[in-house]
């Protein structure tokens, strides 16, 4: 398991530098200051969630469903957290119709980083 997390870690967090420069150096010539506010905040957390990621990859524990458990909810939580967020961001670019659907979902986002990191005291809790 800890080597699918530090693979899941390593994935995206190589996808937040790229997404970093992209916001830093191709977007601001096509977004307006808010949108690149809404893109850096995606980057921020997707990169807090990736150091997440990569302590639980090392969290050495009998509570492999728990540990299990933040896994998903971090990586999902980076995708709808995130992933919404670079949506938002993009969407006078984009122009597609579900773009205006997709704010509710940041908030489902926000919903599964918290069950992660409780996941992940909860883990540390019955661990030894």
């Amino acid at each position: 398991m800890s080597r699918r997390i530090l693979l899941t870690a390593a994935l995206l967090g190589a996808v937040a530098v790229m997404f970093g420069a992209f916001g830093a150096h191709g977007l601001k010539r096509v977004v307006d200051e808010g949108s690149l506010e809404i893109w850096a905040k995606g980057v921020e957390y997707q990169f807090y969630h990736v150091f997440a990621l990569l302590f639980l990859s090392q969290f050495k524990t009998e509570q492999t469903r728990l540990v299990n458990l933040a896994y998903w909810f971090f990586t999902l939580g980076i995708l709808f957290f995130s992933g919404s967020l670079y949506l938002l961001a993009t969407r006078s670019v984009l122009n597609f119709a579900f773009v205006s659907y997709i704010g509710p979902v940041t908030p489902v986002g926000g919903l599964l980083f918290i069950l992660g990191w409780l996941s992940l005291f909860l883990a540390a809790v019955k661990g030894r």
